[in-house]
C-alpha cells in the first residue's frame, strides 16, 4: 500500500493575525491612573477636613496672647491669594498649548506658573518668619497652632507641586509631549486647582473671618 505524499497545494496553510494597536489601549492604563489619583485627592480633602475642623474648634482660643485682627496683613494675604489664583489661570493656557502640541507655550506658561507658586510660597514664608519673630509661635495659643498646622500644610502642598512641576519640565524636556507626560501634566493640573480651591477656603474661614470679627 502506498502512501501519497502530499503536496504543496494540499497542506494547510497558516497566517499570523497581528492586532492592530490602537491608542485606545492606552485607556485602560490612563483610566486607571487619573481615578487612582482622584482617590488621593479625596484623601486629601479628609486630612484638610480634618484641619479646618480643628481650628473652627480652637480657632478663638487665645489664652491671653494675639487675635487675628492683631496678626493678619490683610494687604499681603491678598496679593498672595491672587499669586495663586493667577497660577491656576496661566497653568489652564499651559494645559491648552499642551493639547495644540506647542511646546514652546507650554513652557513659557508652566514657567510663569511655577513663578506665581515661588511667590506665593516666599510671601507665606515671609509671614510666617514675621510671626515668629514678634513671638507668636505655635506654642502661644491653641489658636496659633491650628493656624501654623492648617495653613502650613497647605504650604507643604504647594511646594511639592512645584517640586513636581520643576521634574515635570526636565521630563518633557527629555522626551517631549509623550501621552505619559500628558498625563502626568493632567494629574498636576487636578492637583494645583485643588490646592487653589483649598486656599480660597483658608483665606475666607481663617484670614478673612478673622479679620471681621
Amino acid at each position: 500500500m502506498s502512501t501519497a505524499t502530499p503536496s504543496a497545494t494540499d497542506m494547510p496553510e497558516y497566517h499570523v493575525i497581528e492586532t492592530p494597536h490602537h491608542d485606545g489601549e492606552e485607556h485602560p492604563h490612563e483610566t486607571g491612573t487619573m481615578l487612582g489619583f482622584w482617590i488621593y485627592l479625596m484623601s486629601d480633602c479628609l486630612i484638610f477636613g480634618v484641619l479646618f475642623a480643628v481650628y473652627a474648634v480652637v480657632g478663638q482660643n487665645y489664652a491671653a496672647g494675639p487675635s487675628p485682627a492683631d496678626l493678619f496683613e490683610i494687604d499681603m494675604i491678598l496679593l498672595s491669594t491672587f499669586m495663586l489664583l493667577f497660577s491656576s489661570i496661566t497653568y489652564g493656557f499651559a494645559v491648552i498649548n499642551m493639547q495644540q502640541r506647542n511646546t514652546a507655550m507650554f513652557y513659557l506658561w508652566m514657567v510663569v506658573t511655577l513663578g506665581f507658586g515661588l511667590a506665593f510660597l516666599g510671601l507665606e514664608v515671609k509671614e510666617f518668619t514675621h510671626l515668629w519673630h514678634i513671638g507668636a509661635t505655635p506654642s502661644t495659643s491653641a489658636f496659633l497652632s491650628a493656624f501654623f498646622t492648617l495653613v502650613g500644610t497647605h504650604g507643604l502642598h504647594v511646594t511639592f507641586g512645584s517640586i513636581w512641576l520643576v521634574v515635570l519640565l526636565i521630563q518633557v524636556g527629555l522626551h517631549g509631549l509623550t501621552a505619559e507626560n500628558q498625563r502626568r501634566v493632567m494629574c498636576l493640573s487636578l492637583f494645583w486647582h485643588f490646592l487653589d480651591l483649598i486656599w480660597i477656603g483658608v483665606f475666607s474661614f481663617v484670614y478673612l473671618a478673622g479679620v471681621l470679627q
